[in-house]
């Protein structure tokens, strides 16, 4: 077992503080550095394609052999090293619970923080760190000032958490709901944007803006939806749930005020664990959704009076951060959006198959989604899942097309995938004798 003081050494703790110069191993920094100089001559597309560089990736995860996980959108597995940091970290808890969470790694928030920070491309007074996108989003659906008349514009399509926030907000301060339906997919920006821009009014105060739809894999032109609401006075709250560490941008690329995400899903991190932005001249007007002495503070901090919470968890994220700076952002958007392509490629040519998500870079990434005629989405995702050990999920819900959705992730292997087309093939030949509906 690692002793204390290599366990300190490793982690970048010195008197007592995380500094966070390198979460990685040695040796697995090393491993890192010598694949990636092997790509180095390589644009991040043309290494999407380089599968001795991802077999490598895939190297860093404890992938179970008995089933193939193609639900990375629900929640994503976390690289061994990140596994075992949280470990590390909470074995050191349980060693003296009340000195090692408060004196030592509750000092590594502010590292943490400013990492977090870099990563988005945003000042660090400007970013909370939190358990997952419904906290971070309905700290801002709650905390906004809003009152009775009010409008807000969301979508039917956005996730049922925050639908949900919004509806008890219109049931105990009056608010009111402007609901619009999305056509999905769709290709055409301008039309994207339209559906938002009728329905704002002189009353609209805030607009509601999934970035990505998280049941088809759908991307939303925020900054231009966003770029209309300031126009007219409204404020853009962004569910990022499925966008950050996905694919390469920015925050402030999207010209929001409010922007929430979960760190679980697309950079790996210990599950549990999430962000919240908030623009800097908009903290003060924002109460905190957990109790705080100043709740009209400035200070993105007071967002965060959690009391008792995760640490290894908390201070863990580190060693995801870097793991996926080390992959690159461009490279492994690339690499997700070569994985969704590629399957989607093959099954396009299956007769009776239907895909609900574009191929196009602008609208999609990693997550996509399909249908086969004749037979209900439950039996298919139940027979992926039963005969082939293809695991998935059904998306069965109004106001969204129906289908199986498939979320590869950077660990995905071309394998994996040629048995999930192969096994599409085989159930769309038994729609004509199956008797579903």
């Amino acid at each position: 077992m690692t002793s204390r003081r290599d366990f300190l050494k490793h982690a970048g703790m010195a008197a007592g503080a995380l500094t966070l110069a390198s979460m990685l191993p040695p040796a697995i920094a090393e491993a890192m550095e010598k694949a990636n100089n092997k790509i180095a001559h390589l644009s991040a597309s043309e290494a999407a394609s380089d599968e001795d560089f991802w077999n490598y990736i895939r190297e860093s995860y404890t992938i179970s052999p008995n089933i193939i996980n193609l639900n990375n959108g629900g929640v994503a597995p976390q690289p061994k090293i990140v596994q075992d940091a949280h470990e590390r970290y909470l074995r050191m808890c349980n060693e003296g619970p009340s000195y090692f969470m408060w004196q030592i790694l509750d000092q590594g928030r502010e590292p943490l923080r400013t990492k977090l920070a870099q990563q988005a491309g945003c000042s660090s007074d400007e970013i909370s760190i939190c358990r997952n996108s419904t906290e971070s989003l309905n700290t801002v659906i709650f905390g906004l000032n809003l009152k009775a008349g009010d409008e807000v514009v969301l979508t039917h399509q956005d996730y049922p958490n925050m639908k949900n926030a919004y509806l008890q907000r219109e049931m105990r301060d009056g608010i009111k709901l402007v609901w619009v339906d999305l056509t999905l997919p769709n290709e055409d920006e301008n039309d994207l944007v339209k559906t938002y821009v009728k329905a704002f009014t002189e009353k609209t105060k805030v607009v509601h803006i999934t970035h990505m739809i998280n049941w088809t894999g759908q991307i939303i032109p925020v900054k231009a939806i966003a770029k209309e609401a300031h126009k007219r006075g409204i404020e853009v709250v962004v569910d990022g749930a499925h966008t950050f560490a996905h694919f390469d941008f920015k925050i402030p690329d999207l010209d929001a005020d409010y922007f929430g995400t979960s760190l679980h899903k697309w950079m790996g991190a210990p599950f549990g664990s999430g962000l919240l932005y908030i623009k800097k001249d908009k903290i003060e007007n924002i109460w905190p959704l957990l109790g705080n002495g100043k709740p009209k503070d400035t200070d993105i901090r007071k967002f965060e009076s959690l009391g008792t919470r995760s640490f290894p968890a908390e201070m863990a994220i580190a060693t995801a951060l870097e793991f996926h700076q080390a992959i690159g952002d461009k490279r492994k958007e690339e690499r997700l959006r070569y994985l969704k392509n590629y399957w989607m490629d093959k099954a396009a040519n299956i007769p009776g198959v239907k895909l609900n998500t574009s191929n196009k870079a602008q609208f999609s990434c990693a997550i996509a989604s399909f249908s086969i005629d004749g037979i209900k989405t439950e039996d298919v995702a139940s027979t992926l899942f039963s005969k082939y050990k293809i695991h998935t999920v059904a998306i069965v819900l109004d106001n969204i097309p129906k289908g199986v959705r498939v979320t590869p992730n950077v660990y995905t292997s071309l394998r994996d995938l040629d048995k999930l087309v192969l096994a599409i093939g085989e159930i769309a030949k038994t729609a004509g004798t199956s008797g579903s509906k």
